[in-house]
């Protein structure tokens, strides 16, 4: 009996064991406001008060930047084929809200309060992979239906071996071919569903196809929760920045950029579309040839 009364302490013990656990882990996420993103991409570009979206941010780029396809890469994660980018501040935009292509601004993105592995559709064909950043307001399943288009231009496709390059964007398709690459392809539809924020992810190309194609395994990473603004990738884990975003009450103070321009008077074209028509010129090389090899060989017989 006494043997029984000794156990009993332990079983209790070790049940408490289980429920406490899932409380830490939810405590290692920060919940944060929309300040945050205000406040820390503020010295990578400028924040615009558009008459449609609100706040939305320009980053200070190249002319030729597109989400997710400059500077960054794949990594297939335990939720997801995620886009890991080489910006110091890639864990936000390409994580959280949507991207919208202004004719006369470029790329802008508007902040939103979901996280996900990279807000994307991807497509697929005999010998291709391809994406394109989700445009705003538009969720997993208005993706998936037939009556949601991206325009051509907005893809970017790769030879289905070259998906998991860490130096991916050095083997995109030119994006004059994408017309065509997009009529033989389909959506891909695989979604993984992040239970602890209530969310359905994307998580685009099946892993065992990849192998498949590639010759090669593919090393699926764990996600782990940053502690501060960042990322940074290694063979077995992704540690990624991404607070819980709450929207402000109605009686808190209402997050907002230090500076703000308004729309109107944003003149700056800080990134463009890639161009479509005309191909990267070669570099031109204004040396004289070199001499043939045979001026430089003897003649038989010859002195």
């Amino acid at each position: 009996m006494k043997k029984v009364i000794r156990i009993i302490p332990a079983l209790l013990l070790f049940a408490g064991g289980l429920f406490i656990t899932p409380s830490k882990a939810d405590a290692q996420r920060v919940s944060v406001s929309l300040q945050l993103f205000y406040d820390q991409l503020s010295p990578y570009g400028q924040w615009v008060d558009d008459p449609e979206y609100g706040y939305v941010w320009l980053p200070s780029v190249n002319e030729d930047f597109s989400p997710y396809s400059s500077d960054g890469h794949w990594v297939l994660t335990d939720e997801g084929w995620t886009w890991v980018s080489d910006y110091p501040w890639g864990w936000a935009p390409f994580h959280y809200g949507r991207w919208n292509f202004n004719p006369v601004h470029g790329w802008l993105w508007i902040p939103d309060t979901q996280w996900g592995p990279a807000w994307v559709s991807w497509r697929r064909s005999s010998g291709y992979y391809g994406w394109a950043p989700l445009g705003p307001g538009i969720s997993v399943s208005l993706a998936f239906g037939g009556s949601y288009n991206i325009p051509a231009n907005h893809w970017v496709f790769v030879k289905e071996r070259d998906i998991n390059r860490p130096d991916v964007r050095r083997y995109y398709v030119p994006r004059t071919q994408n017309v065509t690459i997009i009529k033989n392809t389909t959506i891909i539809k695989n979604t993984y569903i992040d239970k602890s924020r209530n969310v359905t992810y994307v998580a685009g190309p099946n892993r065992d196809e990849v192998q498949k194609v590639t010759g090669k395994p593919v090393n699926r990473v764990v996600i782990q929760e940053g502690t501060k603004p960042g990322q940074n990738v290694t063979k077995d884990k992704l540690v990624i920045y991404r607070p819980d975003v709450k929207q402000a009450n109605a009686n808190d103070k209402k997050p907002a950029p230090v500076k703000v321009v308004p729309m109107k008077d944003f003149k700056k074209q800080n990134n463009k579309p890639p161009q479509q028509t005309k191909p990267t010129p070669k570099p031109q090389n204004n040396k004289p040839p070199a001499k043939p090899a045979q001026q430089e060989q003897k003649k038989p017989g010859g002195k």
